[in-house]
């Protein structure tokens, strides 16, 4: 499964990050990711964790690969790597839709001398941030494709910088880019999952 695992892996790190790094150079004539000189403790914090859920999820298999790590036998099952590989292509295809239905107004991290247009059709429909879905979803793909301790953590840690991000810094920052618009969006979209979060 590391074979699998580590082939998938690179497959979605140049989409999700490759791909529309390059698609964004190209209509916007930036790379969409915000400088962190100057970020807010907040969102360094939540980035960090991001970061450190990432690096986890890529050095499990790696590590498993090489022998420096070995895989939980209880999860360790056929039906579950089966259903890794379901979410992983689940994962990696929403992640990649929902990023490019966001068109020229994707971004990594906030600058608040910057305003976007509010995306709020296809995925943005159903769920206020499907690309971080979807993230999870692929993350917890890998996760049962090579079951480690490193791979559920990686999934948990990316999950706890998924919800400072978006709670503490991403959400206060669209209230204040575009106020009501948002407010109303947000009242009737779910934040993760449809149905679930909504603001008041």
């Amino acid at each position: 499964m590391t074979g699998w695992a580590l082939g998938l892996l690179v497959v979605y790190l140049v989409l999700a990050f490759g791909v529309r790094v390059a698609v964004s150079l190209r209509t916007t004539g930036t790379t969409g990711i915000a400088g962190l000189a100057g970020a807010p403790r907040l969102e360094l914090l939540g980035g960090g964790l991001f970061a450190a859920g990432v690096a986890a999820g890529v050095a499990s298999p790696l590590l498993v690969e090489n022998g420096g790590l070995d895989p939980i036998d209880a999860l360790h099952l056929p039906f579950l790597h089966a259903t890794g590989f379901a979410l992983v292509g689940l994962g990696i295809g929403g992640t990649f839709v929902a990023q490019m239905q966001m068109g020229t107004s994707w971004r990594i991290g906030v600058d608040e001398s910057e305003r976007t247009d509010l995306i709020i059709g296809g995925l943005f429909s159903l769920i206020r941030n499907p690309i971080y879905t979807f993230m999870l979803v692929a993350w917890t793909g890998f996760a049962l494709l090579v079951p480690t301790w490193l791979s559920l953590a990686a999934v948990l840690i990316g999950l706890a910088g998924l919800q400072i991000q978006v709670r503490l810094v991403e959400e206060p920052h669209m209230i204040r880019t575009h106020g009501e618009p948002y407010r109303a969006w947000a009242a009737r979209v779910g934040r993760f999952l449809p149905g679930l979060g909504q603001l008041d």
